[in-house]
């Protein structure tokens, strides 16, 4: 495995000085080779702003099933050395995280996506299946060795057929190494997700089947992995007294302000996220400042992460409710609850106020209008250029390819083949995936987005979108009606190994006229998750300066699942030599002591 691939990640240090680094920082990462003069250089500013040395962390980690109750149904779940959610990381920018891991799963392959860590330097160790690695077989063990280039909030999860759903997720912190631009007393964690009790092998089946058989709606909502169903409502096994499905708990000192992280590794469902009594300033987003903004409750998607303050300011007699709700889709799961506990009461003690509510879960015209308060802070985040090199704009359609129903893009549902792009694309393997150019465009004028397809019969492909290494590329994710009449639904997407500028949202169709002229190139917010709401579109802008292959998908686990991604490509040739443990599959199963 090539170790040392993860040369000086540069971007790290992007906050010196007014940024006076980064001319060095962009020359080496555009050329994929630094200077002797331009890393003495940029080593001394380094320890001049880290103050310390960089660290390695290191985690042996063990995955397998094993029966858990999260809340309070006995079903089977996907662990970490036991332990549901997995393991906490917590780490500086600047530090190198090691996991070494063995899948001990008898039955399924594994891999591990890092969500929102770039990989500068190490793209087969973003852990997509089929796109940056080839999966870890069971018995097997692979490590996993990148640098955290930037603080904020991140988290970890299955990136392999529908195994987020079975629990395979946990939290990843990175600390700032420079005084950040607000303060606080202390600092909570939480993850949030929902539940099914049919097992991951049932849901997947349905997906793939013909009748088509929907997943539905989850039975539960959890807060750090922990929920209550009412068991009297069913016949599996389900006891309320069980500890692992106690409510989490959030402890805080009466009079002080504590910043928390929340991250959703949901499989389908938007949630709303309120705290009874308290409101929240979002102060950072996918790992990225923004100007704060005090709300009462926030939408959190599936795929994004957050910090928000907050200050424990009522009656410090009482407990108070945390909660989620379902947005975007008739609720059919209870609000998911945790405690905020202010000490010394104990922590067993419910709050007397009933759960906490959300917004009506079909008021989108709240829900845009949160997303479009959230913008960078000033100086302290990159401004996009202001023109792009290229556009696509991409037709997200519920669709059928021979009576199965499936997703697509620009009418192609994505089917990712045994051998993985990176692998196929680094040592120009022909004949492993799609060589012919996806469509960049749709014609709206053939495609009315207010109806269920005329013809919804769409193809699978494999084929990539490559990108000229630095290059600017605008994105427009254009939603439109599923299968069903008068439906259209909610996608957050997710660009692996980038971050993006969101510049705008729309109703309707874009028009590729008049919509650009009103983009937000001021203080759009970098992310590496948006949404798409209803009918309607979104633009984003990005950099393709990361020499690797990148999966750019809708992060509902089921869509996904069901073809709903693209691939992007640039710079592979900037790209060094893969580890074999990467590759070994496909094509490469007999010739993975490849050489160029």
């Amino acid at each position: 495995m090539q170790r040392d691939g993860v040369r000086l990640n540069l971007p790290a240090f992007r906050f010196w000085s007014h940024h006076s680094c980064r001319l060095f920082a962009m020359s080496g990462r555009a050329s994929g080779v630094y200077e002797p003069w331009v890393l003495w250089v940029v080593l001394f500013l380094a320890l001049i702003s880290f103050g310390a040395e960089a660290k390695v962390h290191f985690h042996k980690w063990k995955v397998n099933y094993q029966t858990w109750a999260p809340d309070c149904v006995q079903v089977n779940i996907i662990s970490i050395n036991g332990q549901y959610p997995g393991p906490n990381i917590r780490a500086r920018e600047g530090d190198t995280i090691v996991v070494q891991l063995e899948n001990l799963i008898p039955t399924e392959n594994v891999v591990i996506h890092w969500h929102g860590i770039r990989q500068i330097g190490t793209p087969w160790n973003d852990g997509t299946a089929s796109i940056s690695q080839c999966a870890i077989y069971s018995g097997e063990t692979y490590v996993y060795k990148f640098v955290v280039d930037r603080p904020g909030t991140y988290f970890y999860h299955g990136h392999y057929g529908l195994q987020r759903s079975a629990g395979f997720y946990g939290s990843l912190i990175v600390d700032a190494a420079r005084k950040e631009p607000f303060t606080y007393d202390g600092e909570l964690s939480i993850v949030l997700n929902d539940w099914w009790h049919k097992s991951t092998y049932d849901q997947a089946l349905g997906l793939t089947s013909n009748p088509f058989v929907w997943v539905g709606e989850p039975q539960s909502l959890l807060i750090e992995g922990r929920g209550r169903y009412d068991c009297s409502a069913t016949n599996n096994s389900c006891n309320a007294t069980n500890t692992q499905c106690s409510p989490h708990v959030l402890q805080v000192q009466p009079g002080r302000t504590y910043r928390l992280h929340i991250a959703s590794v949901t499989s389908l469902s938007a949630l709303n996220f309120v705290i009874q009594g308290h409101r929240m300033t979002v102060v950072e987003a996918d790992g990225h400042y923004v100007d704060p903004v005090e709300v009462d409750n926030l939408d959190v998607y599936s795929g994004e992460s957050y910090s928000v303050l907050i200050t424990a300011n009522q009656d410090p007699s009482q407990n108070y409710w945390a909660g989620v709700n379902v947005r975007g889709r008739q609720p059919k799961t209870p609000t998911g609850l945790a405690i905020l506990n202010y000490l010394p009461n104990p922590s067993t003690k419910f709050p007397s106020a009933p759960s906490p509510t959300s917004p009506l879960w079909n008021d989108y015209a709240y829900s845009k209008a949160l997303a479009k308060k959230f913008v960078a802070l000033k100086g302290q985040e990159e401004l996009p250029p202001l023109q792009s090199n290229r556009r696509l704009i991409l037709l997200n359609t519920q669709n059928k390819i021979n009576g199965y129903i499936k997703w697509a893009i620009n009418n192609i549902s994505l089917l990712p083949p045994p051998t993985p792009y990176l692998v196929a694309m680094k040592y120009k393997i022909k004949g492993a995936f799609n060589a012919n150019r996806p469509p960049d465009i749709y014609n709206p004028r053939d495609y009315n987005i207010t109806i269920p397809p005329q013809n919804p019969n769409a193809v699978e492909g494999s084929s990539v979108y490559v990108f000229t290494l630095n290059s600017v590329v605008d994105v427009i994710l254009q939603n439109a009606n599923t299968l069903t009449a008068n439906n259209s639904e909610i996608h957050p997407w997710h660009l692996h190994g980038h971050d993006f500028w969101i510049l705008g949202y729309g109703d309707g169709v874009f028009d590729p006229a008049k919509d650009p002229p009103k983009y937000n190139t001021v203080n759009p917010p970098l992310r590496n998750t948006v949404a798409v709401f209803p009918y309607g579109w979104t633009a984003i802008r990005f950099k393709a300066d990361n020499p690797g292959v990148w999966a750019f998908h809708c992060h509902v686990e089921a869509h996904f699942f069901m073809g709903m991604g693209v691939v992007f490509a640039e710079g592979i040739e900037k790209v060094g030599r893969l580890p074999n443990a990467a590759m070994g599959c496909g094509l490469t199963r007999n010739k993975i002591h490849i050489h160029e």
